[in-house]
């Protein structure tokens, strides 16, 4: 049987990563990323195989729809006609879905019902399922959901402390996300680490515009930050992370504000963005921390405080740790953002080393930790190979 080619579609908040999987290679055939999207710095970033440098391509203010325009021609292109499956990576498949699952309208219906549970990303990844559709109408599409991984939790992690009809009746619970990419990381450091994957407990950092961590023992997700949707945990780009449950309340009381006004401050205006009044773009911050600027400076300590409290909180569901995973956009490639957030995790014995934080980035991965104390390492994600492998896995 020929090897079988894949196109990964990772469409989140305002970035699409895509690539082209050819079966039993590490390589891709094409990838890129289109990110920024619905700024006027989006762009398009793609690399085909056997080209010398990738090429990019400016789409001002484009949004999602707009970069899978430009970019499903060259897929199309690349891949000769030999396309053989596509999968999709879905955010929230509630509790329905515990693995990945082939899509028809039954599985598109409960998607768009969880669209609420998941307001910066269903929707997005729907507008990558539609558009393929469209142009692959005939292939196999496959979702592969980032809910799935974080199915092992136990009952005392992903229960709320709420009355137990609105579990039971409307299966209000945590959930948790970024499985795919926690899961592919915690294989890799095991594997870097000497370590069988069964035998290996890791703290998982993903960070990027959404950002989450995860509490990984053995291969099975323990616990994690974010719950019910991907609001909740750790500070992000333009979301607020927790904050007191009654701020709504608060705000509708003393402002008049509409529920939908405070979903929507908590989701587009806060996090990174919101409280540093400039961008939700780590780079753009570091930048203007550099040059003085106090809200940049502000944001990027509270992002690494409340990142290393949530790392130290996950160690109460690990038996021992045998290291620390930074990955994710963010977590790739700012050694400040590491090094600011290892400061903060002295009780575990955590010490840098400083080149080998600097030379992480830019997919340059490994370990960063000073000889002699717990393992650090910057492990880059490879979230289209894992949801590649998963839509393999369906179609056999």
């Amino acid at each position: 049987m020929p090897a079988r080619n894949i196109l990964v579609i990772n469409c989140g908040s305002s970035s699409i990563k895509f690539a082209l999987v050819r079966e039993g290679r590490d390589d891709f055939i094409l990838h890129g990323l289109a990110e920024r999207l619905g700024s006027s710095g989006a762009s398009l970033r793609w690399q085909a195989e056997g080209d010398d440098q990738p090429q990019t391509l400016e789409l001002p203010g484009g949004d999602h729809k707009a970069a899978l325009g430009r970019l499903l021609p060259l897929v199309s292109q690349a891949a000769q006609g030999e396309l053989h499956a596509i999968g999709h990576r879905v955010v929230h498949g509630g509790e329905r879905f515990t693995q990945a699952s082939r899509l028809d309208e039954e599985v598109l219906s409960a998607i768009r019902e969880t669209s609420p549970l998941a307001p910066l990303h269903n929707p997005a990844n729907l507008l990558g399922i539609d558009a393929a559709l469209a142009l692959y109408p005939d292939l196999p599409h496959i979702a592969v959901f980032d809910t799935a991984f974080h199915q092992s939790l136990p009952e005392r992690a992903y229960r709320y402390a709420i009355p137990e009809p609105l579990y039971r009746e409307q299966h209000v619970r945590r959930y948790g996300f970024h499985g795919t990419s926690h899961r592919y990381v915690s294989h890799m450091a095991a594997q870097m680490s000497g370590l069988a994957v069964g035998d290996s407990n890791w703290l998982s950092a993903h960070l990027g515009n959404g950002a989450s961590t995860c509490a990984i023992a053995n291969g099975q997700s323990r616990d994690t930050s974010m719950g019910l949707t991907p609001l909740e945990g750790l500070m992000m780009g333009t979301r607020s992370g927790d904050v007191d449950p009654n701020l709504h309340s608060h705000l509708a009381r003393t402002l008049g504000w509409s529920l939908e006004k405070i979903d929507h401050m908590l989701n587009n205006d806060s996090g990174l963005l919101g409280l540093s009044g400039l961008s939700n773009d780590m780079r753009t911050l570091e930048h203007a921390r550099e040059q003085g600027h106090a809200g940049a400076a502000l944001a990027i300590e509270v992002f690494c405080y409340r990142l290393a409290k949530s790392l130290a909180s996950l160690t109460c569901a690990l038996p021992r740790l045998d290291g620390i995973i930074f990955t994710g956009g963010i977590g790739e490639n700012s050694p400040l953002v590491r090094n600011l957030t290892v400061k903060h995790l002295h009780v575990l014995d955590l010490e840098l080393d400083g080149q080998a934080n600097a030379r992480c980035v830019g997919g340059i991965g490994g370990p960063i930790h000073l000889p002699g104390h717990p393992r650090v390492l910057v492990i880059p994600t490879n979230e289209e190979r894992q949801i590649a492998l998963d839509t393999l896995a369906v179609l056999d």
